[in-house]
């Protein structure tokens, strides 16, 4: 049986290999034909990429590829090459001071990583458009082998308010994407492999490539290593996660079908009330409630002023209390949401499901499992996980509250008990500037998102059973 899934597995590895090398082969094979079959225009594209075009007359194009493939060139060979060139070992010379007291300016790190990953990525970029430029080419020899005409500079612009205005629209934003976010990633990434950290500083230091290192260590439970914090990190990451996600849900799935049943006064203003705790900016509504449960706060103040309590209660340093309080926070910041988006919902289901099921007998309770959850989990199904992964990832809770404390020395790096991963990795960025561990932390919450997500996704009635709700 094991050896049967293992040659299945081994064949279906071999047969992706395959499909890559077939893949990779196949476009070699049309660039060949292209340049040996294509009119003199594609050769010399082939060479300067969009002299063809402009040659033939299709000056839109033509300048578009000479000024894109001619922009990347000057960058690389211009600006880049001499970071690229030194990619490899991300400096070797630092800055100081030499003997005559002459401050002298070697390698910087972070700017080689930087620069060199804009060069590699402008390198991809120029193959890529040079592979465009002929294909577009090879459409137009084929157009004029068939007889036909080619495209004219007026079509050529009068299709980016046409056919191609998604392309003209997409344009700027993936040009922002790439650089704030995935230029970003991918300097994180690398990061994860250095040892870029508060001793390896630049200018004035110089940091290098360590390989998996960072990793092996945040998995180290001996010594120095990361894995006992890490994982109770991840632990609590996970229960704030559920608790933060399913309770805001279900009580304020509850608390909209109160309101909107029959006989409930003043339905306008409740929905009013709510929708005035949202328009309160967290930032000033979760320190103040951050400071009413302070041990000198009014919480404890007037809890020891009427006799309740002899002493004040630890809400903020004891790390039970601490997560009990977030989460129960958390609730009046996130229900409000719920409520509002549940009293849409609700109102869309048919009433007839109602009355056929009250004419069969059936309870509120159950109409609530078998029409009322069913309903709204399809339909917010895709929000939930949202919703899931926007608390494995919620900065502003955690850290406007308790700033991940209260703090502990079991816990390495100024972790504390309510530290979600991302607001760890903030105070390891900020505080003790220790980038390469906060860089693998980054690398780990995508792997857990990613996860979740996935898993998740696929057991969701918004896609299991999406027929059966159409």
């Amino acid at each position: 049986m094991n050896k049967s899934i293992a040659s299945t597995s081994e064949k279906k590895r071999k047969s992706k290999i395959g499909t890559f090398f077939k893949i990779v082969g196949s476009e070699f094979k049309e660039i060949g034909t292209t340049f040996t079959k294509g009119t003199w225009f594609t050769k010399v594209s082939c060479f300067i990429p969009g002299l063809g075009q402009i040659l033939r007359g299709q000056f839109a194009r033509g300048i578009m590829f000479l000024l894109i493939e001619g922009g990347l060139l000057f960058y690389i060979f211009g600006v880049g090459m001499p970071y690229l060139q030194d990619f490899g070992t991300l400096g070797t010379e630092t800055s100081g001071y030499n003997d005559y007291g002459v401050m002298t300016y070697g390698d910087n790190s972070f700017f080689i990583l930087l620069y060199g990953l804009l060069t590699i990525t402008a390198i991809f970029l120029v193959i890529l458009f040079w592979r465009i430029n002929l294909k577009q080419n090879k459409k137009v020899d084929d157009l004029l082998r068939e007889n036909r005409m080619i495209p004219t500079n007026k079509q050529d612009l009068h299709s980016l308010i046409d056919s191609n205005f998604d392309k003209t629209l997409l344009a700027l934003p993936v040009i922002g994407i790439f650089l704030f976010t995935v230029l970003p990633i991918m300097f994180m990434i690398c990061i994860a492999f250095t040892n870029y950290d508060m001793d390896h500083t630049p200018p004035g230091k110089l940091f290098s490539w360590v390989g998996f290192d960072n990793f092996k260590e945040i998995f180290s439970f001996g010594g120095t290593g990361f894995g006992s914090t890490f994982f109770k990190v991840l632990a609590w990451t996970l229960i704030w996660a559920f608790f933060a996600t399913f309770l805001n849900y279900f009580l304020g799935m509850a608390l909209a079908l109160l309101i909107n049943k029959k006989g409930i006064k003043f339905k306008k203003m409740w929905r009013t009330i709510l929708i005035v705790t949202i328009a309160v900016p967290q930032f000033v509504s979760l320190l103040y409630v951050g400071k009413m449960f302070a041990a000198d706060g009014i919480v404890n103040t007037y809890l020891l002023k009427w006799g309740w309590i002899s002493r004040a209660i630890p809400f903020w340093t004891n790390p039970t209390l601490a997560q009990v309080l977030v989460i129960i926070i958390n609730l009046w910041v996130g229900i409000p949401y719920l409520v509002l988006i549940a009293t849409g919902l609700l109102m869309n289901i048919p009433a007839d499901l109602y009355e056929s099921a009250r004419i069969d007998g059936a309870t509120n309770i159950q109409m609530f499992f078998k029409i009322t959850l069913p309903y709204m989990l399809f339909v917010t199904g895709p929000f939930l996980l949202t919703q899931f992964i926007g608390n494995i990832n919620n900065f502003n809770v955690i850290y406007l509250l308790t700033t991940g404390q209260p703090l502990s020395t079991k816990l390495s790096n100024n972790a504390g008990y309510t530290d979600l991963l991302v607001t760890w990795l903030y105070k390891m960025t900020v505080n003790s500037s220790n980038y390469k561990m906060a860089a693998v932390i980054g690398i780990m919450v995508f792997v857990v998102v990613a996860v979740v997500s996935l898993i998740v996704y696929n057991l969701m009635p918004s896609v299991k059973d999406e027929e059966e709700f159409q």
